[in-house]
């Protein structure tokens, strides 16, 4: 299953639920500085001189980024099915 919603600035997030994860992708441009982190069920995109956040429920989530895909990865807990 997937789904759109809005993350930073308009950009199109689309989610994609599977058994044990949710995947969450957004083309956020092929900027060559860009750089992404979570820290504690926060991810925090850095691109050029504009930082955006996004808060997720697991702070456990792995976030990356490449050719200008942002993709954040997060387990899913038997309670949370």
């Amino acid at each position: 299953m997937n789904t759109e919603q809005q993350l930073f600035d308009e950009t199109p997030l689309r989610r994609f639920e599977y058994d044990d994860s949710v995947v969450l992708a957004a083309d956020v441009g092929a900027a060559d500085d860009a750089s992404v982190d979570v820290v504690d069920g926060t991810v925090i995109v850095v691109a050029g001189n504009e930082q955006h956040e996004f808060d997720v429920p697991d702070t456990d989530a792995r976030a990356f980024i490449n050719h200008g895909v942002l993709t954040i990865e997060m387990s899913l807990d038997e309670g949370d099915n």
